[in-house]
């Protein structure tokens, strides 16, 4: 009895000890934001001119381009781009962002690189790099496939309570990691951020976004295209009458080989409430306000471009075509969800969705769904992760020699035999002999042993506006936001998934966020409900504490609530049916996968399905390059063979999800390959294994 008193007790001042180190904590929490609060009262009336000069001089500084390696990721940061380098396989660009901690907003103008082959990063200082900033956007060069180029982007005050857009335009030379600022004669798009940009031919496209001021957001929905060969800004002139997106930003916009495609995105609306609720009849009145609006439409931008005769600043000619609703699409419609381009489709992953306003805030459920949504037939498809399989192991009687291993037999069998006569032995006892075949080889450096990975049959935490890229059919996931309370998680991470085997989502890098700050009443909450737990713990027991990173997917958040108050002054209207809800799915018929092209097999890889169809893609191949009045014979062999192929693989990527689904089945099923009997056959087998 006397021991459980004892231990009862000394638990109890375990508890106060935690008690007391979590207030003191606490403690200094309070005093950084207080000493935060101080720094930035001042922030509504920073001169942010004053300031962006102050870090232009400090870029100038910087003598010559500089790469360093770097000893940990880069700091956590949100709104930045992410780009898989187009000059090199390797690689991976990540520029801008910011990180908002609470108090203060912090933006960034560093260009880091992550060497895919190294598990390296490393980054990059430059006399000449875009000044600070977050929200803007940038897109590989089209004709000028290695070049990057970027435009607009905003900066803010620390408190955020003063914005400023840029309208500037930049080229990015990733081999050489060197910027230019791009000086463009007559009208160039007007200041912004929260845009898209994306390629097509010699062409770079714009559109949306928004410009933002301390008491008003103005969505826009014009569009401009930047003629790389003859340096020049197109603002094409639209038909009245001519359906075109609403005004919107944070959408998708992909390249296609006749133009570009848009789908969803998001903006606010004007609309008008009840001004005094508690008052009844007409006495209430009428305000305005801008509403929250996830856009569900899609739209093809057609483009031709101008004859080739016609004088260098013809504009091409540019045409919205409104689509039907995707089929299939993510239900229900989410913000911040983000696609990146892939053979053909677009791959989007994460969201928000906003279940219920209320007067403290929006309840919103976060999402980590991964879809590939297919641009020609215009249809999402959900994918799933499985576990890799395992690749059952030849005999080593049945193993194939190849013709390398060959050679190095035969060489080792003539230096023991050589080595026989030289020791004045038969050459019958050269197999006894033993030799060293490293004699006179340099000697080899030893590999740097890879780091271990983590790899989850699941994908990462629920989450808005990740960054993603894809580099060698590898898709890569970076950072991203969530939200639980008032707090605001930016996530310091990076997955990557083989978009082909689907076979795990494999860990780069996780860190903990450690820079929040909040505000004097979220820590007053956390106390309140520290209390509660720590009596409920006297009365129950202990109770084990969840980790940190949230985990639930539904969530508390005030982030709109200041929006959706706010009264409308925009310059712009947008109607609330521009997301054609009223399309039913059935609408949007799929295209048929049967259009009597070959057909990839269940578990075939892109190289098996073309050394099978082989004959049959060059034959398509051909009779398409005489439609186009091209002679087969003015191309070489190995030409044919490359267009093929590539033929064929666009094939295997547009059945890939409906495979994937076959496979599964079949492996549920204890089917783990589909060999035709004609493959069969050709393995050379007996009677008796053919009729088995």
């Amino acid at each position: 009895m006397a021991k459980d008193k004892k231990s009862k007790s000394d638990s109890k001042k375990a508890k106060l000890a935690e008690k007391k180190q979590k207030q003191e904590k606490k403690a200094q929490k309070k005093e950084k934001t207080k000493a935060s609060k101080v720094e930035g009262s001042d922030a509504e009336d920073v001169d942010l001119d004053a300031v962006l000069a102050e870090y232009k001089k400090a870029q100038e500084e910087f003598v010559k381009i500089t790469e360093t390696v770097s000893e940990a990721p880069p700091k956590p940061r949100s709104s930045s781009t992410f780009l898989a380098s187009p000059s090199n396989s390797n690689q991976l660009l990540l520029f801008g962002g910011e990180t908002w901690n609470g108090a203060l907003a912090n933006f960034f103008n560093d260009l880091n690189i992550y060497y895919t082959d190294r598990d390296e990063w490393h980054c990059v200082t430059s006399p000449n790099t875009p000044l600070p900033r977050s929200g803007h956007a940038w897109c590989r060069g089209g004709n000028q496939k290695d070049s990057v180029f970027l435009f607009g982007g905003e900066f803010s005050s620390p408190k955020q309570g003063t914005f400023y857009h840029y309208n500037d335009f930049w080229r990015l030379e990733p081999s050489s990691r060197e910027w230019t600022r791009i000086e463009t004669k007559g009208k160039s798009p007007p200041a912004r951020s929260g845009h898209r940009m994306t390629y097509y031919k010699n062409y770079i496209i714009l559109f949306g976004g928004f410009q933002d001021t301390s008491n008003q957001t103005k969505y826009l929905n014009d569009l401009w295209l930047y003629d790389t060969q003859n340096f020049f800004w197109h603002s094409p002139t639209l038909p009245p009458a001519q359906l075109k997106p609403d005004a919107r930003s944070s959408f998708t916009f992909l390249p296609h080989e006749q133009g570009a495609v848009l789908f969803g995105g998001y903006s606010r609306v004007k609309t008008t409430v009840s001004a005094n609720k508690s008052a009844k009849g007409a006495s209430q009145g009428q305000r305005n306000i801008l509403k929250p609006l996830v856009h569900e439409d899609c739209f093809f931008l057609r483009i031709t471009q101008p004859p080739a005769d016609s004088p260098p600043n013809t504009p091409p000619n540019v045409r919205w075509e409104k689509r039907k609703k995707p089929a299939n699409s993510p239900n229900p419609a989410r913000a911040g969800a983000t696609m990146t381009y892939h053979k053909g489709r677009g791959i989007l992953f994460g969201g928000v969705h906003d279940v219920e306003q209320s007067e403290e805030g929006i309840e919103s459920e976060f999402f980590n769904q991964l879809y590939a949504w297919n641009i020609e037939r215009n249809r999402f498809f959900p994918l799933a992760l499985r576990k890799a399989r395992v690749q059952k192991k030849t005999p080593a009687s049945e193993q194939r020699v190849s013709r390398r291993g060959r050679a190095q037999a035969n060489e080792e069998e003539l230096l023991k035999q050589l080595a026989a006569l030289q020791a004045g032995s038969s050459v019958e006892d050269a197999d006894a002999m033993e030799i060293d075949l490293k004699t006179g080889q340099e000697p080899e450096e030893p590999e740097k042993p890879g780091r271990d990975m983590p790899v989850s049959t699941e994908f990462p935490h629920p989450r808005f506006n990740a960054q993603m890229a894809v580099q060698d059919d590898v898709l890569y996931i970076y950072g991203g936001t969530y939200e639980a309370k008032d707090r605001e998680y930016t996530f310091d991470d990076l997955y990557a998934i083989d978009l082909g085997k689907m076979d795990g989502c494999k860990q780069i890098f996780k860190r903990e966020d450690d820079t929040w700050v909040g505000s004097d009443d979220e820590d007053e909450d956390e106390e309140d409900e520290d209390e509660d737990e720590e009596d409920e713990e006297d009365e129950e027991g202990d109770i084990e504490m969840p980790d940190e990173e949230p985990e639930a997917l539904m969530s508390p958040s005030k982030r709109k609530k200041k929006q959706a108050d706010e009264v409308s002054v925009a310059d712009t209207t947008s109607t609330v049916d521009s997301t054609g809800g009223d399309e039913s799915e059935a609408d949007t018929t799929a295209t048929s996968v049967d259009d009597g092209l070959p057909h990839p097999r269940p578990f075939e890889s892109r190289r098996d399905f073309f050394q099978r169809t082989s004959n049959e893609w060059q034959e398509v191949l051909m009779t398409s390059l005489r439609w186009k009045g091209i002679q087969p014979e003015s191309l070489t062999v190995k030409e044919i063979k490359a267009k093929a192929f590539e033929l064929s693989e666009e094939k295997w990527w547009d059945c890939r999800e409906e495979i994937t689904a076959l496979e599964d089945e079949q492996e549920a099923a204890g089917i783990g390959e589909v060999v035709s009997l004609a493959d069969k056959a050709d393995l050379g087998a007996g009677g008796a294994g053919r009729r088995r």
